[in-house]
């Protein structure tokens, strides 16, 4: 069966953007940049909440994200990207589709489905809801060494407690640490 594997970059008080929406603090370099393309490469689908999924199409199919990063902007517009928002009429981003409800069912079909795994960037509203159905299996957080002192805490809105256990950490040369971790009844 796939994996779902949530992945976010947060301050280390907790925060997944400022308080007006900034993500200027992400720290992002060649090293990142490395585990970056080998874990798109272990992918086949990436999941996206309306917020994220139209930041990342502003950007990815653009020739500025070619230009910075052409490899990784190959991998984000050949990965089929499935879009979940009540509010979206439409999705025109490369390889990408419209789930208008039902997010939890459409979720578990995915993942009975052939494939690679298959990653959350950012959509921190997309997690919970999922967290909350069972349907994430690794949880993966990049804890960036800054404290934005406000913004929006990661998991806001989840309703009951999630317990986690700890698979591993890796320590990047910029300070960032990313600690896997799994449900604890998995």
């Amino acid at each position: 069966m796939r994996k779902v594997i949530f992945q976010m970059m947060v301050s280390v008080d907790g925060y997944f953007e400022g308080p007006n929406h900034e993500l200027d603090w992400h720290l992002v370099d060649a090293e990142f940049n490395a585990y970056a393309a080998a874990f798109l490469d272990s992918l086949d689908a990436l999941l996206f909440g309306r917020v994220t999924y139209q930041l990342m199409a502003s950007y990815w199919p653009t020739s500025m994200a070619n230009d910075d990063d052409p490899i990784i902007a190959g991998k984000m517009n050949a990965l089929q990207k499935i879009v979940f928002s009540k509010s979206l009429d439409k999705v025109e981003w490369q390889n990408s589709r419209l789930v208008k409800d039902n997010f939890a069912a459409e979720v578990s079909k995915l993942k009975q489905q052939p494939g690679k795994d298959i990653a959350i960037f950012g959509s921190s509203d997309l997690a919970v809801e999922l967290s909350e159905h069972g349907l994430i299996d690794e949880y993966r957080i990049l804890v960036a060494p800054i404290a934005l002192g406000n913004g929006k805490p990661l998991f806001k809105g989840l309703k009951s407690r999630l317990k986690l256990k700890f698979l591993r950490a890796k320590t990047f040369k910029s300070g960032v640490v990313m600690l896997e971790y799994a449900p604890a009844g998995k």
